[in-house]
């Protein structure tokens, strides 16, 4: 082995980040996974549109959706590669993401989530499943069905502290 001649004294030692200054959850941060509980004023019922719609669907299809949506929020989500589960949307549903699954009988199952940075009390981040639908194969969701989507994000964001399940 050969002697190594450089001078140890001349290298820069390498300087780590230094912290910045938090004031409140970062996008790099893990999210907690949260369900949008319909408020009371909105909904007597006070429902919860995304979980109904993860109950209802194929057992395969609901234990890959759970799977992804803890893996997403682990990853942090806006850098999640998921292998075409999870995509943000574009157009109307831009700063939306779609969690997307494909079920028995060549059926598409989908649920619509929020990264939400602002949520008074809470330590993390959320990642807020707002609701859910499901349709044929190579078929589209109507203008109404993202209508009803976007409705329900706006109603999430309209209060602070947040309508959670």
């Amino acid at each position: 082995m050969t002697p190594d001649h450089r001078d140890r004294r001349k290298q820069k030692k390498p300087q780590g980040k230094r912290p910045a200054v938090r004031i409140g959850p970062s996008p790099d941060d893990p999210h907690e996974v949260v369900y949008l509980r319909r408020h009371r004023a909105d909904d007597p019922a006070c429902v919860e549109p995304g979980r109904e719609a993860l109950n209802s669907y194929p057992a395969k299809v609901r234990a890959t959706m759970r799977a992804a949506l803890v893996a997403v929020a682990a990853a942090p989500p806006k850098r999640f590669a998921g292998g075409g589960y999870w995509e943000a949307m574009k157009r109307d549903m831009t700063g939306w993401f779609e969690l997307r699954v494909d079920g028995p009988g060549r059926h598409h199952y989908r649920l619509f989530c929020l990264l939400d940075y602002e949520a008074e009390g809470r330590d993390k981040p959320l990642l807020v499943v707002i609701d859910g639908r499901d349709k044929p194969f190579r078929t589209t969701l109507s203008d109404a069905d993202y209508a009803a989507v976007r409705s329900l994000g706006e109603e999430y964001r309209r209060r602070n502290p947040r309508s959670l399940a």
